[in-house]
């Protein structure tokens, strides 16, 4: 399936070359939009932490769109890249405990990287509820009811900004951050809950813990190196 030259599974190419997605500059927020500022909701089931019920729904339902199941790989859910997201924006990570948070938030250019008074947590928390509020108001269903098509429609409108969210939220800002975690998750060591079985290293070929393939570098150069992937719980 594509839409304006984006395909379900170009959404990992960028990972795949070792490339990442920066995030764009900040427009018109000079507070956390009120969907940040809310109480957390209770997380929605043992097997999350930080996400509530109807954000593991947009969650799931975003990463299985970016990694269906196919002849590469499982679907994303199935890869454990929803549990690896709820595991970051619930950690230090999400919390901002290493951003400098003490502003001034002005519009700034997208050189200079992520400009918003959100920590991760709480951008990702506003965006799915923004994100939700449009797909509501232009399709009478939240993100995770919607049919592929149409889920492509919101994933492609957040990428290149053209979804202009009430609150003033940078649409494309949430989608870098979103499908930076997506890719994370894909590739990260299993120990962090995503790339379950090691499915996304065996897919691209990558060996697992580099240093312990050190000595083949030069034994396999210009050669085929096949090997059993090795995560750091392998090592433990």
């Amino acid at each position: 399936m594509k839409d304006d030259g984006i395909n379900r599974r170009e959404f990992l190419k960028g990972a795949v070359a070792g490339s990442a997605v920066a995030t764009t500059a900040a427009v018109g927020l000079t507070s956390a939009p009120a969907e940040a500022q809310q109480k957390p909701a209770a997380p929605a089931n043992p097997g999350y932490s930080f996400l509530s019920l109807d954000e593991a729904a947009f969650v799931e339902a975003v990463v299985d769109h970016m990694v269906p199941a196919d002849q590469y790989s499982p679907k994303g859910t199935d890869l454990g890249i929803n549990i690896f997201i709820d595991r970051a924006l619930g950690g230090g990570w999400g919390k901002g405990d290493r951003m400098y948070m003490q502003g001034p938030w002005k519009q700034g250019h997208p050189n200079q990287g992520y400009q918003l008074p959100l920590r991760p947590a709480e951008l990702y928390r506003a965006g799915i509820a923004a994100t939700n509020a449009y797909c509501k108001k232009t399709y009478s269903k939240s993100f995770d009811q919607l049919p592929a098509e149409q889920k492509q429609e919101v994933l492609v409108g957040l990428q290149g900004n053209k979804i202009k969210f009430d609150s003033g939220l940078p649409a494309n800002t949430f989608f870098s951050q979103m499908y930076q975690t997506v890719m994370e998750g894909m590739f990260a060591d299993p120990i962090y809950g995503g790339n379950r079985n090691k499915a996304g290293w065996k897919m691209i070929g990558f060996p697992g813990v580099v240093a312990v393939h050190a000595q083949n570098i030069e034994k396999f150069r210009d050669k085929k190196f096949t090997a059993e992937p090795l995560s750091i719980s392998d090592l433990s």
